[in-house]
């Protein structure tokens, strides 16, 4: 037995362990902070008899050092989530006032081939954008993280999840990573070994194919009876170009070169102010091409005659990479089991076909607050309980949305020209 284990670890009791400060995560405490703080108000006020509750008993991991370490800039956002969660986010007056970057003003699809391209007469309806907003999703992650701050949740950055706690196959909290490792994962002299938070209920919001996430849904099945999961690799790029060089608020979609009409994927440029660009291509992950590699193809894509003017006499920011579920409806997996319950990309909140995702992500985290806050009233954490969070989300448009695209990836599955025809636009 090494060090490791041999040394006895703090212990950390809360009502509500939140495991990733994403969007997700970030509007599960929000939403909870927020019924917390108005049940207490009515229970002062006489209105409802109860127990009080305190946001501090909501404890919110972060495996980056800040909040919106992990959330790279530039995504266009669809706002009706965050409309429900704090409804004057666009007011100009407004002290809730989000960190919006610009609307979405001009929009184009193109198709390209290697040296030309083509653009669409119409925009197909899934990729209509007007109404929504371009943001930084950093910016927007830290404003989010600002309001659970105020609220009175207990957030804790730099510690990841390393593995989760059970007791009679539920699931009771999670250990946090331990510190000071060497490279073999063996104690060094400034080794702390990590916490053991412990919660009546754990939300996992830690993204696409999380450690977490993998171990609870292997040991509990709860994916036996969906669709594998499918997913996509998104590499991203932050850019500040010259200054008119394209008009903010631009959204651009493209199909084709440097992909394959067989692979499934394309590309997007994002326009905001000061200069700023979100530059970025998807690729399905299903590609049959052992040789294929989607960092050296989005290099190809910034050569293009389309995109490579725009970024000429600029220079890049940022750089990054994730993973995408883009098996839709048929592939959520059960979303809920004794003391856990899953939001977010890790249960595989995201519309492939309107490629968007932080709107569900947020909504899903919203409705799994509702169920632990009755939960908590009941102090009752069983699946049996926690399962009206399934119900909840047949009952919402996360449903109706995803319902629409459930058959999405795979109709592009034989490749895009054959899969235009199989796609209701």
């Amino acid at each position: 037995m090494n060090r490791a284990r041999q040394m006895e670890r703090e212990r950390l009791e809360v009502n509500v362990l939140i495991v990733g400060a994403g969007p997700a995560g970030l509007a599960t405490a929000l939403r909870l902070a927020q019924l917390i703080e108005q049940h207490n108000a009515e229970i002062d006020a006489g209105a409802r008899k109860g127990n009080k509750f305190s946001a501090e008993e909501i404890c919110l991991l972060e495996k980056g050092r800040e909040i919106g370490a992990h959330l790279l800039s530039g995504a266009v956002l669809d706002p009706r989530a965050l409309e429900e969660l704090v409804p004057d986010f666009d007011r100009p007056d407004s002290p809730n006032r989000a960190p919006l970057a610009c609307p979405v003003g001009r929009e184009a699809v193109y198709f390209l081939k290697e040296r030309s391209q083509w653009k669409l007469p119409i925009i197909p309806p899934f990729l209509q954008n007007h109404g929504n907003d371009i943001v930084s999703l950093n910016r927007l992650g830290r404003w989010l993280g600002e309001k659970v701050e105020k609220a009175g949740v207990t957030i804790f950055t730099g510690f990841a999840g390393k593995e989760l706690l059970y007791e009679g196959g539920q699931v009771v909290g999670v250990r946090t990573d331990d510190k000071g490792l060497d490279r073999q994962g063996k104690p060094k002299s400034n080794y702390e070994p990590g916490y053991e938070v412990r919660a009546k209920v754990t939300v996992l919001a830690e993204g696409p194919r999380g450690s977490l996430t993998k171990d609870l849904v292997g040991k509990h099945y709860l994916d036996q009876d969906s669709n594998p999961q499918t997913y996509a690799v998104g590499v991203k790029e932050l850019w500040e170009v010259p200054p008119g060089r394209i008009e903010p608020g631009t959204v651009i979609h493209t199909a084709g070169w440097p992909l394959k009409l067989s692979h499934y994927g394309g590309g997007w440029l994002y326009a905001m102010p000061e200069g700023m660009i979100s530059l970025g291509l998807v690729a399905g992950l299903d590609y049959e091409d052992p040789t294929f590699d989607p960092h050296e193809v989005f290099q190809l894509y910034k050569t293009h005659p389309l995109i490579r003017p725009i970024l000429e006499g600029g220079r890049m920011l940022k750089y990054g990479a994730k993973t995408l579920p883009e098996g839709g409806w048929f592939s959520l997996p059960k979303l809920a089991t004794d003391g856990a319950l899953l939001v977010g990309d890790c249960a595989g909140f995201l519309n492939s076909q309107r490629l968007k995702g932080i709107h569900l992500a947020m909504k899903s985290g919203m409705l799994a607050a509702e169920t632990v806050f009755e939960a908590l009233q009941g102090n009752d954490f069983s699946e049996a309980r926690l399962s009206s969070y399934a119900h909840r989300v047949d009952a919402s448009w996360v449903k109706e949305e995803l319902w629409e695209a459930r058959n999405y990836h795979q109709a592009m599955a034989e490749g895009i020209v054959p899969g235009t025809f199989h796609v209701d636009l």
